[in-house]
């Protein structure tokens, strides 16, 4: 039990350095988008509210230790909810994605684009790859599902920076886009997996 509890509070420092960034993240991409008229940068920013619904999942999960039964609950609702961001992400990518295309939109040269990029780059496979480790080790679905949608954003920032280099050296204006739809089949399978693993759950 001491060990659960340990597990526990390192996975709930986890989930608020996540949610203290991306907070920070979305802001500074929302403002810097709207002042420069960047979709991209705009849609970055709504990608960071995602992950912040799905960590908030996660900390009402971690929060409430109970009995046995009322674990078992919480973390059957945490993984519906955790499911149901992997949908809310999809529609995200479908939208910006297909935006991108039928427009005919470069990823736009923003430094600002680039550095939280970056920072993203380093900041979030590192904190998915560490929640994952915990959430095998606590039996966690749900941390290790969020674990996941971690690490996907974390490929969204690669698209985006990948999109940028090939754009400025190539002319390949489509490659962000074609390689953000190319996640969209995986990101619907977990989603569904989730939630259909959590109603198993139920009805065992």
């Amino acid at each position: 039990m001491d060990q659960i509890n340990h597990l526990r509070r390192k996975a709930l420092r986890l989930e608020y350095t996540l949610i203290s960034y991306n907070v920070l993240e979305g802001i500074i991409a929302v403002a810097a988008g709207w002042v420069a008229g960047s979709v991209a940068l705009v849609g970055f920013g709504l990608d960071s509210a995602i992950e912040v619904m799905a960590a908030g999942v996660l900390v009402w999960r971690l929060r409430q230790p109970g009995s046995l039964e009322e674990e078992s609950e919480r973390e059957r609702k945490a993984l519906i909810g955790v499911g149901i961001t992997f949908f809310v992400l999809s529609g995200y990518i479908l939208l910006q994605a297909g935006q991108s295309l039928l427009r005919r939109e470069a990823p736009e040269s923003s430094w600002i684009g680039i550095l939280l990029a970056t920072a993203s780059l380093i900041v979030m496979p590192t904190l998915g790859l560490v929640k994952r480790r915990i959430a095998r080790k606590m039996g966690s679905r749900a941390l290790e599902a969020d674990a996941l949608e971690t690490l996907i954003c974390a490929y969204l920032s690669f698209t985006l920076l990948l999109g940028l280099g090939l754009n400025a050296l190539l002319g390949w204006w489509w490659a962000d886009p074609l390689a953000a739809l190319a996640m969209v089949p995986f990101i619907l399978k977990e989603g569904w997996e989730a939630i259909a693993e959590a109603r198993q759950s139920a009805v065992a």
